[in-house]
């Protein structure tokens, strides 16, 4: 069975400012890279639990997507009773930890 994917507002803003840092209404190759990010989100639909958990705290887990040096952390929590995902968080990942109490 699916999961719903439920786009927190704080990685809307992160999407939204990785959107403006990258350019990507200007360019083709950004805009693609991009989509690519945001799909990968979607994709948490089937099989959530099949990434790492974070180092930041057990219950969160963190897709990667991009290839160094651009890659980025999908930062989620899975609510199994609810069937459902919350992408939390969507950052540089080469960032440092983040204090998990504000992400939650």
């Amino acid at each position: 069975m699916a999961y719903v994917v439920r786009i927190t507002p704080r990685a809307r803003r992160d999407l939204a400012n990785l959107f403006k840092e990258i350019h990507a209404g200007e360019s083709e190759t950004a805009w693609t890279w991009y989509q690519g990010l945001k799909d990968a989100a979607l994709t948490l639909e089937r099989l959530p639990g099949r990434s790492a958990a974070t180092p930041e705290n057990a219950r969160l887990r963190h897709l990667l997507y991009g290839r160094k040096p651009h890659s980025y952390r999908i930062i989620y929590r899975v609510l199994e009773k609810e069937k459902q995902v919350n992408v939390l968080h969507i950052r540089h990942g080469a960032r440092q930890r983040f204090k998990s109490p504000g992400i939650e």
